[in-house]
């Protein structure tokens, strides 16, 4: 009964545009302006509705407790008499982009058996650094069943930023795959954010076959472009990888070792002269989700509305779509507040693939559920928030009463 269940972060009431994320450039050229917690958080939800009209099983994790007191006391300080730039990390909603939550190797992939998942560390960014424990706690709970193992953070110094650096082949989900770990190395403007070291730890722990484990070095080209992490670039879906001509430092090396481990792959490759990296970026073609559609449907994209707006890229789309291309359907769906903070469609989910009646119930959704957390968001959460006021006492309790609602809404009070 293995499947593909899509984890998606709750965006949460602190969501601010803060602009912390060196590297991502919507971040930093959004950085300043007025953010609304509230209509971001309906957009997500929104998205996960739309998915499960598809029939694509869905999920969830709550938001983090936020500004975070504690990773300021460890500072030496307080939300008062933190420095601005300390206060806006304390604030930092980014455990809405859940593919950064963890790295997951299903079951048949395993020597175990076993699901593995270990929490990202998330160490090179500051504001998401001090993420993994509220995350891990999360994974514990929605996990806790034998037939997963979650395992805690690969040690710094080794970034590990999850699920965004990672992806899996297959010939089926329940089937065993090839997984690819994609990272980087540092110099230039942006850092590299995932670590070879840390994907091989990953590897490791999570009992994989070497023979059908791959580490491919994402493109500088890329990184210092500002796809600061891999699935900005790239995503792969059962048998098809989608992946931009610059997503790897040796193109034609990467491909030919993921053709060799996996033969029964279709790389699906989006030539530069057709869509600039630029484009891809700004866009965020790549940061979508390529899943399968029930019932034979092929596959689809589910992607952000900024690559319909993007000429260059839509065309190409159209054509593929009308062509022989595994993709067969495009689904636009509006995440506009995420995307101005860096993250799209992608970021915002952890795939799973599991069975779900293996996992803690509170953490999938369904109609009515989503109904509870909809009225949590549309009663509670702030309409805006600009720069200004992360220094305001008042907000910083009615955000933390905001997340207990939620959590009380689902059942997950123990979370507090």
């Amino acid at each position: 009964m293995l499947t593909e269940i899509n984890f998606d972060g709750i965006i949460g009431p602190t969501h601010n545009y803060a602009g912390l994320s060196r590297g991502n450039i919507a971040s930093a050229s959004h950085a300043g302006n007025l953010s609304q917690p509230r209509a971001a958080a309906l957009q997500g939800l929104e998205k996960i509705r739309h998915n499960l009209t598809l029939g694509l099983p869905q999920g969830f994790f709550m938001p983090l407790d936020r500004p975070d007191a504690a990773w300021l006391e460890a500072l030496g300080t307080t939300l008062d008499a933190a420095e601005p730039h300390l206060r806006a990390q304390a604030w930092s909603a980014s455990s809405m982009w859940a593919a950064n939550a963890a790295t997951v190797s299903p079951a048949p992939d395993s020597g175990d058996g076993k699901c593995h998942l270990t929490v990202a560390n998330l160490v090179t960014m500051p504001h998401r650094s001090h993420e993994w424990q509220g995350t891990l706690a999360q994974l514990r709970l929605a996990f806790a069943d034998p037939a997963f193992a979650v395992h805690g953070p690969v040690p710094a110094p080794f970034g590990d930023e999850g699920a965004a650096n990672h992806m899996r082949l297959c010939a089926g989900h329940d089937t065993p795959g090839v997984e690819i770990f994609v990272y980087g190395v540092g110099g230039g403007r942006f850092p590299a954010r995932q670590h070879l070291d840390a994907s091989k730890a990953i590897a490791r722990r999570h009992r994989l076959d070497p023979r059908r484990t791959l580490f491919l070095r994402q493109s500088d080209v890329a990184i210092q472009g500002g796809a600061f992490h891999n699935d900005v670039v790239a995503v792969a879906n059962e048998h098809v990888l989608f992946t931009h001509e610059a997503a790897f430092h040796d193109r034609a090396a990467a491909h030919a070792e993921i053709r060799a481990a996996f033969p029964e792959v279709e790389i699906v490759e989006v030539p530069a002269d057709a869509v600039s990296l630029a484009e891809a970026i700004k866009s965020y073609l790549f940061n979508a989700q390529l899943v399968s559609l029930p019932d034979g449907g092929g596959m689809g994209l589910v992607l952000p509305t900024e690559a319909r707006e993007t000429p260059a890229v839509w065309n190409w789309l159209e054509a593929h779509v009308t062509g022989n291309g595994p993709i067969r359907k495009l689904f636009p769906v509006d995440v506009r507040q995420s995307m101005a903070n860096g993250g799209g469609p992608a970021c915002l989910r952890l795939r799973v693939v599991a069975d779900p009646a293996r996992v803690d119930p509170r953490f999938l959704a369904d109609d009515a559920k989503l109904d509870r957390i909809t009225a949590v968001v549309e009663k509670h959460w702030p309409e805006a928030i600009a720069p200004g006021d992360l220094a305001s006492a008042a907000l910083a309790a009615d955000v933390r009463r905001a997340r207990e609602a939620l959590l009380e809404a689902v059942g997950l009070s123990i979370l507090l």
